[in-house]
C-alpha cells in the first residue's frame, strides 16, 4: 500500500465535501514546508552556530533565542508571499505582521508561536513549532490587531511541528487529529498518526511543582489528591512529567493520555496565566478537542474566550476529559 504524504492527504480531505478550500491546503503546505527549515537548523544546533542568547527580547520581555529569531524569520518569509494571507501575528513579534505590497492577499491570518520551548534549545531536548489559522473578516485586506481577536472555535486549522528524535506534524482542520513524520530521504511528511484520539483517563500529570506555592487553591487541592496516590480520593497513583516545552507535553498526552497545566500564578494577579492565548491556548485547545480531550482555563473552555490583546495570557488546563473537568469543577465550587 502506498504512503499517504501531507499533500496528498489534504488534496483528498479538499475533495471530499469540499471539506478544505484550495486556498487552506496551499497555507498548510507552505507552513509544513517552513517547518522542515526549522527542523534542519534545530537539528544542526552548534554545527550551524545557532544555538545561545540572540542579544535581544520579545514582547513579553524574554530574551530570545537565536533560534527563536530565526524560526519567526523563516516563518515569515515562508509565508508573505504565496497570496493564502492577509497577516500573520508572531508571539515574538510586537504588532501584526503586514503581507508586503508587491505580493498578493489572501482569506486567512496566519498566527504562530515559531519556537515553543526554547529554554530547551541548548540543552538538546525537545522544541516545537505551534500555528492557528483564522479566516480575516470579510472585506478586510490591510488587517489590525483587532481582526486577529477572535475566539479559538473560529480556527480553521490548527497544528504543530514537534522536534524531536522524529520530526512529526500533528494538525487539525476540523475533523479530527492526523500525525504526520518527516522522512528525510524523501523530503515529505508521512501520514504515520492517523486518528489520534486522547485516552479519556489517565494517571500522568505535567505541572511545574515549583510554583506550587503560588497556586489556587482548587488547584492544590487537585494536585495533593493526585500525589496521595492509591491511598487518596483517586484510588491510583499517578507519574508526574514536565519537559518545559509545550508542544512535547500535548504530544506526550495525544499519544498516551494524561494532563497539562499552567495555572493563574499569584505573583502577578493582573496576568490571567502564563501562555499566550492566541499562540499556544487557542490551537492546543482546538487540537486536544479534536482527539476528545477537553481545555479550560480552570473556569471555562478556553476555545470560548474573546480576546482583548494580540499577546493576551491564559491559564490552561487541558488533556484527558475526566481529569479536566474534574480540576475544572473545583474550581467552580
Amino acid at each position: 500500500m502506498s504512503r499517504i504524504t501531507l499533500s496528498r492527504f489534504l488534496i483528498e480531505q479538499q475533495r471530499s465535501a469540499n471539506l478544505l478550500p484550495a486556498e487552506l491546503r496551499f497555507l498548510i503546505e507552505t507552513v509544513a514546508r517552513a517547518c522542515k527549515a526549522i527542523s534542519h537548523a534545530v537539528n544542526k544546533g552548534a554545527l550551524a552556530g545557532v544555538l545561545g542568547e540572540a542579544g535581544t527580547g520579545n514582547i513579553q520581555g524574554e530574551a530570545q533565542k537565536k533560534l527563536d529569531v530565526i524560526a519567526n524569520d523563516v516563518l515569515l518569509e515562508a509565508n508573505e508571499w504565496g497570496g493564502s494571507l492577509a497577516g500573520m501575528a508572531s508571539e515574538e513579534m510586537d504588532l501584526p505582521y503586514a503581507i508586503p505590497g508587491q505580493y498578493p492577499k489572501g482569506a486567512y491570518l496566519l498566527l504562530f508561536d515559531p519556537l515553543d520551548g526554547s529554554s530547551n534549545i541548548d540543552v538538546n531536548i525537545s522544541v516545537g513549532t505551534i500555528f492557528s489559522v483564522l479566516r480575516c473578516p470579510d472585506g478586510v485586506t490591510e488587517p489590525t490587531e483587532a481582526d486577529f481577536l477572535q475566539p479559538g472555535s473560529r480556527q480553521v486549522a490548527a497544528g504543530y511541528t514537534l522536534y524531536g528524535p522524529q520530526t512529526m506534524l500533528v494538525l487539525t482542520v476540523g475533523n479530527g487529529v492526523n500525525g504526520f513524520t518527516l522522512d528525510r530521504e524523501t523530503g515529505s511528511f508521512v501520514l504515520t498518526h492517523p486518528g489520534m484520539r486522547v485516552p479519556a483517563e489517565t494517571r500522568e500529570f505535567a505541572i511545574n511543582m515549583s510554583n506550587q506555592r503560588h497556586w489556587e487553591a482548587p488547584v492544590r487541592r487537585y494536585i495533593g489528591e493526585l500525589l496521595a496516590g492509591a491511598t487518596g480520593p483517586r484510588g491510583k497513583d499517578y507519574n508526574m512529567r514536565w519537559v518545559a516545552s509545550m508542544v512535547a507535553e500535548v504530544h506526550r498526552i495525544l499519544t498516551r493520555g494524561g494532563v497539562f497545566m499552567y495555572p493563574k500564578d499569584a505573583r502577578d494577579p493582573k496576568k490571567p496565566g502564563k501562555l499566550r492565548l492566541l499562540y499556544e491556548g487557542n490551537p492546543m485547545a482546538w487540537l486536544i478537542e479534536q482527539a476528545g480531550g477537553a481545555a479550560t482555563n480552570g473556569r471555562e473552555r478556553i476555545l470560548d474566550i474573546v480576546p482583548t490583546e494580540l499577546h493576551e495570557r491564559v491559564a490552561v488546563f487541558l488533556g484527558s476529559k475526566e481529569e479536566v473537568e474534574t480540576v475544572t469543577r473545583y474550581h467552580a465550587e
